[in-house]
């Protein structure tokens, strides 16, 4: 059989070339996409680089830990505990310390994100002196970087300072270094102690204090852990690892899905070659064996190309994430193994398993089958087909409404929409041949009113080639599928998170933090600001505008233990709540704001214990555990609600946003005029409400937009090539058919038309069925934003819907007439002697 199997690829080599190709592209993808993901689970070692010259680093409490019956929850503090001063002390008995102080300044003309530290710690990185001197003066600074110059004066919200030196940019921070004593005056508290001193008697004494719980000791490689964000390069590929892991599992569904239709469909085009080799002898098991070797030929073949184009194409894909800041400037692709074994493997079990259900068909095709002129697909619809076909369009509409009943949220996730089309493209593939016909009947149906033949025979052609409308529908159906679903998902939270925040800001103005624009989500942990927030004596300026009601509110966290096993953090906002009541209104399923206080906190329905009254352990952002009773529930809405509490119980937080209200008898340009004169300084924003509720307006995510189109271009791409191989592996077999039409007088240009009518119909097909399973998973979508009283408008993006069937008509029509136009330089009677 495997002699046999190779002389039939050599002498139908265009028809399995096609096959070939839609297997190594898609291998190609797969591996390509996982080792991009393999890549973004590997962070490079971090090393120490604020201390990379100290001995020891003691690190106040940054760390809770949490004792459950299954072990310890740990959870990162948002507000990290100073040193204690008695421990400072103990220690100083060691040998010789230096107190670290790390606080946000704002300079004019300054880089974002500046920080303030005591010159004494610069020593430990090491900075070195490049131009000018240290610091001794008060009003004296030493700056990072040449972002300025020694002998300027540079007004920061924390007074106006002299630079008198400048030190090399090391690449992770941009500083301005005080004087020790300056830097205590503005920043108290001792976030970390360097102590030149034996480690092992460092330890000891920290065991033995009695204020030195959570405190840390920082020796060797563990003193990356002193730097401001040591877990930046794990944090950075989160987004990459979600985007990728989301854009490799569609990949691989599309390309599987392709793959699988292509080759059954180039199997089962061949019933006349399988019913010569019946009449020749041959058994059913003979030709379904050929079927398999044949299929292995091709898979084995075509997954070892598509291994090779992954590894080609995975650099590529790396250094365009690069490019497009969606990736660090250090990702690139490692030697990994296990994505091309993942790659070569799932290529071949494609290849089988498509060619597995078409080698019982050939098996079972019979001798009068080489007689049959007849281009009618008659058993289609295998009960297998049935089965699989009726189970999965069960699944995909079963599923959602079990999720609308008992959890509606879990439609809004991610996964939900990007996954939930899966099962019914799967279902409208399987069950093909019976939504084909009359959906391909029905659009035709004016077409085949028309004077002339051509729309009769694009009715009749289409409806009668079931298996070729369905292999070319099959990738059409895949791509406006998936562009309905993840650009209307996005769009229809979108707004539903817009119309939230249109419903909750009732404040005339809204100030936002320095730095922020005012486009972060408004969410009550969002906060706004991206920077560090207002001081006191801002707060105090903006309070004394005459006919300002201000509620000054602060981002924080606290953490709760569920089931007794999960450590759940949510986001907080600080706020006060008589001056919340005046500028906000909550989405309140029961209590009232004005019943906050100090000893109670406002949750929402996502908490497992969320009943007015009752109360609550919660963990604050510094570690302090205290129980709080619930003064009042929020509904769940589009998510990310947060809670609410007072300032008391948002140790160290900043206020970082500040909403404001007219009162009664204000004048509304005086107010806003003395607003933005007392934020000024600090570099505030104010904002009207409009202003702020559309600078508010909740975009999808830069690199999630950029996922989704990625997949969707991925998707297109993969159209293209797959329309173009079912199209030209058909146009071989349909020599004879367009022979009898020239020798029934068609003319050259009317066989074109009706073969790009043909191409266009069947995309029409493919088209409209994308639209109904998008529809169906936006639908459930839609249910979910009702029931969690997010109401929203049902987003259906028809202008990309349109573009991406208009791309697919264009690729199919040139596909199907460019092979038709080839075999039209025959002669008539040549071109229907023509054997297949």
């Amino acid at each position: 059989m495997l002699s046999v199997a190779l002389r039939t690829l050599r002498s139908r080599w265009t028809t399995f070339a096609g096959s070939f190709v839609a297997l190594s592209l898609g291998v190609g993808l797969i591996a390509t996409m996982g080792l991009a993901l393999a890549a973004s689970l590997d962070a490079p070692a971090r090393h120490p680089e604020r201390f990379a010259e100290a001995s020891v680093v003691v690190k106040g409490a940054d760390t809770l830990r949490v004792p459950t019956r299954i072990g310890d929850r740990v959870a990162k503090l948002e507000s990290p505990r100073p040193v204690p001063p008695s421990l400072a002390r103990e220690l100083a008995a060691l040998g010789r310390t230096v107190e670290d102080r790390t606080f946000a300044v704002r300079a004019e003309g300054g880089p974002a994100g500046l920080v303030g530290h005591p010159w004494s710690t610069a020593a430990f990185a090491p900075y070195r002196v490049a131009s000018g001197r240290a610091p001794r003066a008060a009003d004296e600074a030493v700056a990072t970087g040449d972002w300025t110059a020694p002998g300027r004066r540079i007004p920061t919200d924390r007074g106006t300072v002299t630079i008198v030196g400048t030190v090399r940019d090391l690449g992770f921070e941009q500083a301005l270094f005080h004087t020790d004593d300056r830097a205590a005056r503005l920043s108290p508290r001792v976030d970390q102690l360097v102590v030149d001193a034996d480690p092992r008697a460092v330890r000891k004494k920290v065991a033995g204090s009695a204020d030195a719980a959570g405190v840390r000791v920082l020796t060797g490689a563990g003193r990356k852990d002193a730097d401001a964000d040591p877990e930046r390069d794990s944090e950075a590929l989160v987004t990459v690892n979600a985007m990728l892991g989301t854009a490799a599992g569609v990949t691989g569904f599309v390309s599987v899905f392709v793959v699988a239709s292509t080759f059954a469909f180039a199997v089962a085009q061949r019933r006349r070659e399988f019913g010569l080799l019946r009449t020749a002898g041959a058994t059913p098991g003979q030709i379904r064996r050929m079927v398999l070797a044949e299929a292995m030929v091709v898979g084995v073949g075509a997954s070892a190309a598509g291994c090779a184009l992954g590894a080609r194409g995975a650099p590529v894909l790396a250094a365009w994430l690069v490019d497009d800041g969606l990736a660090p400037h250090w990702f690139a692709i490692g030697t990994y193994t296990w994505p091309y074994q993942l790659a070569f493997w799932t290529g071949l079990f494609v290849a089988l398993s498509g060619a597995v259900a078409a080698s019982r068909r050939a098996g079972r095709t019979g001798p009068v089958e080489a007689l049959r002129d007849a281009a009618v697909d008659t058993g289609t619809m295998t009960r297998g087909r049935w089965f699989f076909g009726a189970g999965l369009l069960l699944a995909g509409i079963g599923l959602p409404v079990h999720a609308l009943l008992t959890e509606p949220g879990g439609l809004l996730g991610r996964k939900s929409y990007t996954s939930g089309p899966m099962p019914l493209i799967v279902a409208c593939a399987l069950l093909a041949p019976v939504l084909v016909p009359p959906l391909a009947r029905l659009l035709a149906w004016l077409p085949a009113r028309l004077p002339g033949a051509t729309g009769l025979l694009v009715r009749e052609n289409t409806a009668a080639e079931v298996r070729r409308t369905a292999a070319v529908a099959a990738p059409v159906l895949v791509t406006v599928a998936l562009t309905g679903s993840l650009l209307g998902a996005t769009a229809t939270i979108d707004g539903a998170k817009a119309g939230e925040i249109r419903q909750r800001t009732t404040a005339d103005f809204v100030i936002s933090g320095p730095g922020g624009a005012g486009a972060a989500e408004e969410g009550s942990g969002g906060s706004g600001a991206g920077g560090p927030g207002f001081d006191a004596a801002t707060v105090e300026r903006i309070r004394r505008v005459p006919g300002a009601v201000v509620s000054p509110t602060a981002a924080s966290a606290v953490h709760v233990l569920e089931d007794g096993v999960a450590l759940i953090r949510s986001d907080a906002r600080a706020a006060d709540p008589a001056a919340l009541a005046a500028t906000a209104r909550l989405p309140l399923a029961a209590g009232r704001v004005t019943d906050l206080d100090d000893r109670s906190i406002i949750v929402t329905e996502e908490w497992e214990r969320h009943t007015v009254g009752e109360s609550v352990d919660v963990w604050l952002s510094d570690g302090t555990r205290t129980s709080l009773r619930i003064a009042a529930v929020m509904r769940i809405g589009t998510g990310g609600n947060g809670v609410y509490v007072t300032p008391r119980n948002a140790p160290g937080a900043p206020v970082d946003r500040i909403e404001v209200s007219l009162a009664e008898g204000a004048d509304a340009s005086a107010v806003a005029a003395g607003l933005r004169a007392a934020a000024e300084r600090s570099g505030g924003q104010v904002f009207a409400k409009d202003a702020w509720v559309s600078a508010s307006y909740p975009e999808t995510d830069g690199r999630t937009r950029t996922g989704f189109l990625l997949v969707l271009g991925i998707a297109l791409l993969y159209t293209g090539i797959s329309l173009a191989n079912t199209l030209v592996m058909a146009g071989s077999d349909r020599v004879r058919e367009l022979a009898a039409l020239r020798l029934a007088g068609a003319t050259a240009p009317q066989v074109l038309r009706l073969v790009a009518a043909e191409a266009l119909l069947v995309v029409a097909v493919g088209a409209v069925l994308g639209t109904l399973v998008a529809g169906v998973g936006l639908a459930g979508l839609w249910g979910a934003l009702g029931i969690l009283h997010a109401g929203s408008t049902l987003v259906l993006p028809w202008g990309a819907l349109g573009a991406a069937a208009g791309a697919c008509a264009v690729l199919a029509t040139v596909s199907a007439v460019v092979p038709a136009a080839l075999s039209l330089r025959l002669r008539p009677v040549e071109f229907a002697g023509t054997r297949e």
